[in-house]
């Protein structure tokens, strides 16, 4: 049992499967894709059946069943033969993270040890597809017989006569007269005039203006001499310094070994201590 063999195998396998085990390792499994287009849709590819890997565990014999109709060998003389060969294949996949089957492609494992399959350029595993080439629809060219079925086509469709449906014009509806109303006699007589009466206007008094007291103007603000602000500014840092070093001499009575850690690395106090 070498890897060539199982390549093979899994090969002619495949064609007739959807899928096949290789025990204790995982499953190839082949599915159909369908026509595509592509470069902006000026391009039909055709279908056709890719191959990748599953890591997942099943029982599945017919590798093993296979091995032994090809070669000869009894069932149990071929499952330990092929049981044997792909533990140690898996081994090698495990530490060297690549392994190459022939004529079908490369075995890969991530750093978490996750299988996976990247098949041949040409590895081609669709027998219905033989044949069948990506047609570009920029550079194609009608034939003769193309362009005459197209005549044709359009001949019968033009020479086809057209019925027009015959319109039956819908009966108008009979609108009866409505009876005349005669209008109601308008009253336009004036009515009495009164007398009219002058009243005479009533004399204005005049009106004295309020006296409006001004409004008083408001406060003037002065602006603050930058000089203060300066000086409060430095009497509040020089008060910060004091206190520091307040602090610090207080410290240095109390607790000199703090001050030397402050003050010094850990070796030069060494060397001091000495």
């Amino acid at each position: 049992m070498d890897i060539d063999l199982l390549s093979k195998m899994v090969k002619e396998m495949i064609l007739d499967n959807d899928s096949v085990t290789l025990p204790g390792i995982g499953s190839f499994v082949a599915e159909v894709v369908p026509a595509t287009f592509s470069d902006k849709g000026y391009t039909i590819n055709p279908p056709y059946r890719r191959l990748f890997f599953r890591q997942r565990h099943q029982d599945d014999s017919r590798l093993i069943d296979f091995y032994c109709q090809s070669n000869g060998v009894a069932p149990a003389d071929g499952e330990r033969i092929l049981t044997e060969f792909l533990a140690g294949l898996k081994e090698i996949l495990i530490e060297k993270k690549n392994v190459i089957l022939p004529g079908l492609g490369r075995l890969r494992a991530t750093k978490e040890n996750n299988f996976f399959f990247v098949p041949d350029e040409d590895l081609d595993i669709y027998p219905n597809g033989y044949g069948l080439e990506p047609i570009s629809l920029k550079t194609h060219q009608e034939t003769e017989e193309e362009v005459s079925a197209a005549i044709a086509g359009l001949r019968s469709i033009i020479e086809e006569p057209v019925e027009e449906p015959v319109v039956v014009p819908e009966p108008e509806p009979v609108v009866e007269p409505e009876p005349a109303v005669e209008p109601e006699p308008i009253d336009i007589s004036l009515p009495d005039e009164e007398p009219i009466v002058e009243v005479a206007p009533e004399p204005e008094t005049p009106v004295e203006p309020e006296a409006v007291e001004p409004a008083a103007p408001a406060p003037e603000k002065k602006p603050r001499n930058p000089w203060i602000t300066l000086g409060l500014v430095l009497g509040a840092l020089l008060l910060a310094v004091a206190l520091f070093l307040l602090v610090f001499v207080i410290l240095a009575k109390i607790d000199p070994e703090f001050i030397d850690s402050l003050l010094y690395s850990p070796e030069e106090l060494r060397i001091l201590n000495y």
